[in-house]
């Protein structure tokens, strides 16, 4: 079975690549703009790549030609970077995705796995975990979560008009693993915040407010879920997420550190003033969805994908702030090192949800 990774360089594509190594049968195939070097060693020396910008124009027909006799397509491309500028990230993560999925029908290919997210649903709760029906209609305010949830309505539409497409949509939390750090810490973080100093498993300040509850999973479980989709015969969506529930209060008594109570106004204000003043790479919209995004259930994973995460999100945060101070990384763009990356005119695709 021939399966394609549209993304296949970034956080989950990596782990995407390593879990589906351990499978007999496959061949696998590779999409990315940025290709990994000759020397990039296993498991990106096994793998069939090609460069495709998927925001490009004409961008469907080459993939078509990639997708040929493909049984499943997995399409994991999103760009974070360069969140001042939404017109290319809009380009590349709604046009892209369309060329994507119409690929997929051109190609005759039977199976799309698309990597969606919890920031693709409405506002919800805090205190209760939603169900997969919860309305994935996005968080006003953040342009992340009104992309995801219009790539959705995309395959709302394809799903009505090609019945015989199998389509599974993955919404996990945060993704985190050690090698992926350094991505993170470069789209999410920048560079004036001392990092090294998680190197001694403190976190001295931690923000708190009554809506700062988020969930995460280890890139290798998300990569696991993935793999079952792809091989499975499930379709539709399917939350991925593991506990415990990430609290501030939680973070700061793991990681040694003290709560200062900050109200969600501050919080925007904060972001959108030091975005602007390009001290630090997210903008207000993210904190929309923190502040918004509802807690999910991941029950139905459990149940008919046979999905159990290996580890919990405590030992996933670990993990990344572990990598983040010894400036982790692996040989593929664009999750190299800042300063070893090649040079390319448009930054790779990366998605922490």
């Amino acid at each position: 079975m021939r399966i394609v990774v549209v993304g296949a360089s970034g956080n989950a594509g990596t782990a995407l690549l390593r879990r589906l190594r351990r499978e007999r049968g496959l061949d696998l195939a590779g999409v990315a703009r940025r290709l990994p070097g000759p020397d990039a060693g296993e498991p990106y020396d096994q793998v069939e790549w090609h460069s495709c910008d998927i925001g490009a124009p004409g961008a469907d027909a080459q993939l078509a030609e990639m997708f040929a006799g493909a049984g499943a397509v997995v399409h994991l491309a999103w760009q974070i970077q360069p969140g001042h500028d939404q017109r290319v990230l809009r380009r590349t993560n709604v046009g892209g995705s369309r060329a994507v999925i119409d690929a997929v029908v051109r190609a005759g290919v039977p199976a799309l796995v698309y990597a969606s997210s919890v920031g693709t649903y409405a506002p919800g709760p805090k205190d209760h975990p939603v169900s997969e029906r919860w309305p994935a209609t996005g968080v006003p305010g953040s342009s992340y979560s009104r992309d995801k949830a219009d790539v959705e309505a995309l395959l709302d539409r394809v799903e009505r008009e090609h019945p015989e497409l199998r389509v599974v949509r993955l919404r996990p939390g945060l993704n985190f693993q050690r090698a992926a750090a350094t991505e993170i810490a470069r789209y999410f973080v920048g560079p004036f915040v001392p990092l090294r100093l998680l190197k001694y498993g403190r976190l001295p300040l931690v923000p708190t407010n009554r809506r700062l509850r988020m969930q995460a999973v280890h890139t290798d479980d998300v990569a696991d879920a993935y793999a079952r989709a792809v091989l499975g015969d499930a379709r539709g969506a399917f939350n991925v997420a593991a506990d415990p529930v990430l609290t501030p209060e939680l973070v700061a008594r793991h990681f040694h550190g003290w709560t200062v109570p900050v109200a969600a106004p501050v919080l925007r204000v904060a972001a959108a003033l030091t975005w602007r003043a390009r001290l630090q790479p997210i903008d207000a919209g993210w904190v929309e969805l923190a502040l918004n995004a509802p807690l999910m259930s991941s029950e139905r994973a459990e149940t008919e994908l046979g999905w159990t995460p290996r580890h919990d999100a405590l030992s996933a945060l670990r993990e990344l702030f572990a990598g983040m101070a010894e400036g982790a990384h692996t040989p593929t763009p664009p999750m190299t090192r800042a300063g070893n990356a090649p040079r390319h005119p448009v930054p790779g695709h990366g998605n922490p949800y």
